[in-house]
């Protein structure tokens, strides 16, 4: 999943608006305005990297002629006590960058670090994690390329991606088969229809409906087995629901082909990353 850079530009401006207002009272008083610094930023524990070029357009959208100098790149492994980057540039604007820069990448790379534990959960399975719109408002194009990072996959980046038909969309087109029949009779030909259902019933009624996606919301190991044998493969199973790190081995297990985690951008815990002087 690649960044909008264009939009992430955007958004850098909102987020240093928030930080700084009109101006970095401290550093305007305590750095002469031609001041230059150099900084590393090290991991202050291990890490996996996500976040390299946003943390450089925010540096760089104050003080564009700066310099961000790196070895590494997003999805490398950084052990603790390493330096990743070195900026070097106007000192005021460096220290006006830094706290943006550091919640932004310590947020990713934290969700990057979490993704990759439960990749790692499921290896072999040939069950594919992937994540969902549990996200931060105004941080979900960074927090779903985060996953991506940690070796993930992206379910929907919002609504217009896909068509998914979820318990109260159903209860108003008064079955699935109705529900699934008006959304193939306006969707674009290339979005795929996905429903969602909690019982096996409802699981054959989606797949004579000809969906693209059956999700089994909530369902016990031994119903997402049985589903899997009814669906033969002829469609797509994902799981979801109640997934954690120690549950979600037997879910894979079953045979879905996906499994989505929310807890993955919403439990993330950020790392310890600094900004140092050298």
């Amino acid at each position: 999943m690649l960044l909008d850079l264009r939009k992430i530009n955007q958004l850098i401006d909102l987020w240093l608006d928030e930080d700084v207002n009109y101006y970095d009272l401290t550093a305007k008083i305590m750095v002469d305005d031609d001041a230059v610094a150099k900084f590393g930023m090290n991991a202050r524990e291990p890490i996996i990297l996500s976040g390299l070029k946003i943390a450089e357009m925010v540096f760089r959208k104050m003080d564009p002629d700066c310099s961000f100098e790196t070895n590494y790149k997003d999805g490398d492994i950084v052990g603790k006590g390493e330096t990743f980057a070195v900026i070097r540039g106007n000192a005021q604007a460096l220290l006006t960058a830094e706290r943006v820069a550091l919640n932004l990448v310590q947020r990713m790379c934290g969700i990057a670090g979490l993704t990759a534990k439960y990749v790692k959960a499921i290896e072999g399975t040939g069950a594919t994690l992937l994540d969902s719109r549990k996200t931060t408002p105004g941080l979900r194009m960074i927090e779903k390329y985060a996953v991506v990072c940690g070796g993930g996959r992206s379910h929907r980046l919002g609504l217009d991606n896909g068509i998914m038909l979820k318990d109260n969309h159903i209860a108003v087109a008064g079955s699935i088969a109705a529900a699934v029949k008006r959304a193939k009779a306006y969707a674009p030909m290339l979005t795929k229809i996905e429903v969602e259902c909690d019982r096996l019933d409802q699981v054959e009624e989606a797949l004579a409906s000809g969906v693209d996606v059956i999700m089994l919301d909530n369902m016990t190991n031994n119903d997402m087995a049985t589903a899997v044998e009814i669906v033969n493969k002829r469609v797509l199973l994902e799981c979801s629901g109640g997934v954690r790190l120690d549950t979600i081995r037997a879910k894979a297990e079953t045979g879905v082909d996906f499994i989505s985690v929310g807890r993955i951008t919403q439990s993330a815990t950020c790392v310890d990353i600094g900004l140092d002087d050298i």
